[in-house]
């Protein structure tokens, strides 16, 4: 079967993550909303209905089961839209879920709720409840690798869970707000402090001495060091060194500067203001703790200091003395938004590519040309 994440006119409000990718790309918890289908129904084959310029990486069905990309499913959820059939449409509390044909015959769905996402912050605020469902899905059934006997449990230790390759040495890891998945190959060196949730994907690293505060998730091939405190790494980027980042989204291909620190709060701890895609201007939120979001092959310099819910586009390099702005385009060059030269942003996203024996494809390439028009 056929299954089509459709991202439900949300493009823009999960930008700049979505800038680079649809809604059901988005990583949180442990797997990607496509991955999580995959899973859930391993027959089906996955599309996407998002924006034209994504297309050719993203590819689109016509003849699909169609999915609302802001839902997190479940197993009851999953069941339930495999048995839709000619053109029924299934729903919970006016919220439409996914649909078969023109989805005319509304069908209810009253199984277990699933999570529901609706702006970018709501991925770190929802990553616990996500990341446990991802776990048990995951783990079910399944043994653990078998932890060094270096390391100090605190709860319950069956939630954690290792995959092959998987290597942790003298460290603290407490389960008791929620549970550590070490993917393959992963790595947490001596020294580090755990609390979870948290999710490491294959290959990646935290590094010696590491503090890390549940709900976070560390995407495959990143290295993490420092204090971290509920935050969502795509793949490949790096955070390698000292330095604070809390309630924030790191996109693909990033390189946080050593001592490189961000409020996630403001001194009078009001709700904070944040840019919109949507609107192209500073918003009023109702959200009291907001770190950095960092677009795609976006890197900043040592000791920059991010504000309260700032905002950095896709392919910015972000250099200076000075306090950055809350929002920087996508393509900046420094801290007063300067222009990122095309073919040298291309040059270095390729750069930090290739060191992982990776480089840019056409696909991604044009969506970067797009982007920066």
């Amino acid at each position: 079967m056929k299954i089509q994440l459709h991202d439900n006119k949300k493009h823009l409000d999960f930008a700049p993550l979505t800038l680079t990718r649809p809604v059901g790309n988005l990583r949180m918890g442990i797997l990607t909303n496509d991955e999580r289908w995959k899973m859930l129904v391993p027959n089906a084959e996955i599309f996407f209905e998002t924006e034209d310029y994504l297309s050719d990486k993203f590819q689109q069905s016509s003849q699909a089961i169609v999915v609302n990309a802001c839902v997190i499913p479940n197993e009851e959820l999953a069941k339930e839209v495999v048995k839709l059939k000619g053109n029924e449409e299934l729903i919970i509390n006016g919220l439409w879920l996914a649909r078969s044909g023109t989805g005319e015959i509304l069908k209810d769905y009253s199984g277990k709720q699933p999570t529901v996402i609706n702006h970018r912050w709501e991925l770190y605020q929802k990553n616990a409840e996500v990341l446990a469902q991802d776990f048990d899905l995951i783990t079910d059934g399944r043994m653990s690798v078998q932890l060094s006997p270096t390391n100090t449990i605190i709860g319950d230790s069956s939630k954690i869970f290792l995959e092959e390759g998987a290597k942790v040495e003298a460290a603290i890891l407490n389960t008791n707000e929620g549970p550590i998945y070490i993917g393959k190959n992963a790595e947490i060196m001596e020294g580090s402090i755990i609390r979870g949730g948290l999710a490491m994907l294959d290959s990646s690293v935290l590094k010696l001495g590491a503090k890390v505060y549940g709900a976070t998730t560390i995407g495959p091939f990143c290295k993490v060091g420092g204090e971290v405190n509920n935050v969502i790494f795509y793949a490949y980027s790096n955070k390698g060194h000292d330095g604070f980042v809390g309630n924030s989204l790191i996109g693909e291909w990033c390189n946080i500067g050593a001592d490189t620190n961000t409020s996630n709060l403001k001194n009078n701890y009001g709700f904070v203001k944040t840019y919109s895609f949507r609107t192209k201007h500073i918003e009023q939120t109702d959200v009291q703790f907001m770190g950095l979001v960092m677009g795609d092959h976006s890197k900043c310099g040592i000791n920059t200091m991010f504000n309260t819910a700032t905002v950095v586009g896709v392919s910015s390099n972000v250099f200076g003395a000075e306090f950055p702005s809350k929002y920087i385009p996508s393509f900046s060059w420094g801290v007063h938004g300067d222009a990122y030269d095309f073919s040298k942003a291309v040059v270095s996203s390729n750069n930090m590519m290739v060191r992982r024996g990776l480089e840019l494809s056409k696909e991604e390439i044009a969506i970067l040309k797009h982007i920066s028009l």
